[in-house]
């Protein structure tokens, strides 16, 4: 019976320093896990300042949800389930996996790398999280341009607009609607600039560019056709392109809408309220900056620059609307432009899966064509080519201050999960891979000399 006890005493005594020791690896396990990721955001911190000081472009991907239209029953490969037919996975924050597995040809698992990847549940707030930072730098002068790129039935509009039908969840707004939301709320938080805001959209169908807030009594279904043009100074603007001076989120959401309504748009075969059309939202800040806060002072004026900087100067104060002249006359004070721009571009497309035919194939064909000018500027771009063809297509042409100047851009790529679409999914991340090559020069603020040229333009 003692022995007996005494057996069971030191049971007793061993599942308790088990225990014991569970619990400490536990803690440990914790402790390791915390620190695991405060590294990582540590090294994506460090990552990033990297990318920047390189000009490289960031670029995020994002995964859809697996749908409907994914499905296709008269696919042997997609007769084995749901797994079967999902073939892209983020792996991690950072990586995503694509399984190209085809009849006849074996298994092949691809892997692509990003500044951040997100899966199919991760919503919208996930994404914007992430933006939030380049908001900020807009109101440090900076230029930011933020890209939606992907196949026609992707999550592009989605990710950039919001759902199609209204929703009362603030979780299902669009990059577009909630930047301009934090955009205010950071201007509210330091109004000392005397800040002004404008906005304009525009879209680029079959390589028109449109303004979709011009008032024009003959226009009733589309925009008023402009045209893009390169200054003397190598800038790129759209003269008489509408600008609408708002004051609040809702006035800019009611301009919002206003524009959405005109943009051409299309039913296929892959989506039912196809968009036909480049959606291009630019928004303005103008604020009021002391010299002295610059690098340059009062008075002092660019090297070789002394005339032609104060002839343009004087046009400008001549010419210039309410609200864009010197808050101080003597010119101790300055105005500083910055400008986002919030792209949603029309879907890749495959004429055969879309079955587009008439005028929405010629759409499908100046879609594509946009869109391969825009991967063959970044392809010129990362190889560092002497020539840069900027102009084979209005996309690029209007966009060329973004993608080879000196803006903070970051494209996000939204892919489909399913393997009737993993063609088009490798191109969109073979298109990403290409871009993050790019390396154009850190990003420059917006200084009130270097600007004076670019309000004279945009203001004619």
């Amino acid at each position: 019976m003692a022995a007996a006890i005494r057996r069971a005493q030191l049971s007793t005594e061993n599942l308790q320093a088990c225990q014991s020791e569970i619990l400490h690896l536990q803690l440990s396990l914790k402790e390791m896990d915390m620190r695991y990721h405060v590294e990582k955001q540590r090294r994506r911190e460090l990552h990033n300042t990297l990318v920047e000081l390189k000009g490289n472009i960031r670029v995020h991907c994002r995964i859809r949800p697996l749908l409907p239209l994914d499905c296709e029953l008269d696919d042997p490969i997609l007769q084995n389930g749901s797994d079967s037919r999902e073939v892209a996975h983020a792996v991690d924050e950072e990586t995503i996996l694509v399984r190209c597995d085809r009849p006849g040809h074996p298994l092949i698992n691809k892997t692509y790398n990003f500044e951040r990847v997100y899966g199919p549940a991760e919503p919208q707030t996930a994404v914007f999280a992430d933006v939030c930072p380049l908001l900020t730098s807009l109101l440090d002068g900076y230029n930011v341009c933020i890209m939606a790129y992907g196949q026609t039935g992707s999550g592009k509009s989605y990710t950039m607009l919001g759902p199609e039908l209204p929703s009362d969840a603030h979780s299902d707004l669009g990059l577009i609607p909630r930047a301009v939301e934090e955009f205010f709320r950071l201007i509210s938080e330091n109004p000392s600039g005397s800040p002004k805001v404008d906005v304009s959209i525009l879209e680029i169908y079959n390589n028109d560019i449109f303004d979709l807030l011009a008032k024009d009594s003959s226009t009733v279904v589309s925009g008023v056709k402009r045209d893009v043009v390169t200054t003397q100074d190598g800038c790129t603007e759209v003269p008489l392109l509408t600008r609408g001076a708002i004051t609040s989120v809702l006035e800019f959401m009611e301009l919002f809408h206003q524009g959405l309504r005109l943009r051409a748009k299309n039913p296929t075969l892959v989506h039912a309220d196809s968009s036909r059309s480049h959606l291009i939202v630019t928004v303005t800040l103008t604020t009021a900056t002391s010299l002295a806060s610059t690098d340059q002072q009062p008075g002092q004026t660019l090297p070789g620059k002394r005339t032609r900087a104060s002839e343009r100067w004087s046009s400008a104060h001549q010419a210039s609307p309410p609200g864009s002249v010197p808050v101080d006359p003597v010119g101790s004070r300055k105005q500083v432009w910055s400008r986002l721009q919030l792209v949603d571009l029309a879907g890749s497309e495959c004429a055969g899966m879309s079955g587009v035919t008439g005028l929405a194939l010629r759409e499908t064909s100046f879609i594509n064509r946009s869109l391969a000018a825009l991967a063959d500027v970044l392809g010129a771009l990362s190889e560092h080519r002497g020539h840069i063809p900027y102009r084979n297509s209005k996309l690029t042409h209007l966009l060329q201050d973004s993608i080879g100047g000196d803006a903070k851009l970051l494209v996000i790529l939204c892919v489909s999960p399913g393997q009737k679409h993993v063609a088009e999914t490798l191109q969109s991340l073979g298109f990403g891979t290409r871009a993050r090559q790019v390396k154009r020069g850190q990003a420059r603020k917006k200084s009130p000399h270097s600007q004076i040229r670019e309000w004279c333009l945009g203001s004619a």
